[in-house]
């Protein structure tokens, strides 16, 4: 599905995120709503050589894989009139020429359980090039804790995304996300502070 045939009549539209969007969309929208999809798990399984690493030392950044049991929570932004066409061509150059995504659209439900909407999300396939695949925990932290891009530390990344779900969405166990969490030799601060902490830091108990 390319942006173009996603921006013919359409005066609105909702996007949903559930990696680095949840907290960095970099475009304009109207509104916001966090809230999950079915049929999908997330995992750090797809490879960045550009905004969190580089081609020697491709960072590990997340994508979603089919599973019918799963649902994976996030964002979901909504951009209406220009903001359509505007978002799309943003997005079309950070995720599909960058990131090597592709798009799909899914429902996405609120959690606030005001009725779900259609929504576009952006995946990488097995079949792309930069997609690494399953690892241990331990092995997918290890590489996440060297990897540095264009946009930051691959560790930043991973923290940012954990402290989303430890605040937003406490009630849910995302298992694989925090268990790479735990496993990381040096997590980052929030204000982008190379330290060593523990599970037990502060900064892990947030809700």
């Amino acid at each position: 599905m390319k942006p173009q045939d996603i921006i013919k009549e359409k005066s609105s539209l909702w996007i949903f995120g559930y990696g680095s969007l949840v907290w960095k969309p970099d475009f304009e929208y109207k509104r916001r709503k966090i809230g999950y999809i079915r049929g999908y798990k997330r995992r750090f399984w797809h490879g960045d050589d550009f905004h969190r690493g580089d081609k020697e030392k491709p960072a590990r950044v997340v994508t979603l894989i089919a599973d019918e049991e799963a649902c994976t929570w996030g964002v979901a932004y909504e951009v209406t009139e220009c903001q359509v066409e505007a978002s799309l061509q943003y997005l079309n150059m950070r995720e599909v020429v960058q990131g090597g995504y592709i798009t799909e659209m899914v429902e996405f439900i609120p959690k606030d359980g005001h009725g779900s909407v259609l929504s576009l999300v952006y995946i990488a396939t097995p079949d792309n090039p930069m997609y690494l695949g399953p690892a241990s925990d331990v092995e997918i932290a290890a590489q996440i804790a060297i990897c540095r891009g264009n946009t930051g530390r691959n560790i930043e990344y991973l923290v940012r995304l954990a402290e989303f779900m430890r605040h937003h969405c406490p009630e849910v166990a995302d298992e694989h996300l925090f268990s790479i969490e735990t496993a990381s030799p040096c997590p980052l601060t929030l204000d982008g502070q190379l330290c060593l902490l523990r599970v037990t830091s502060p900064l892990y108990e947030r809700t």
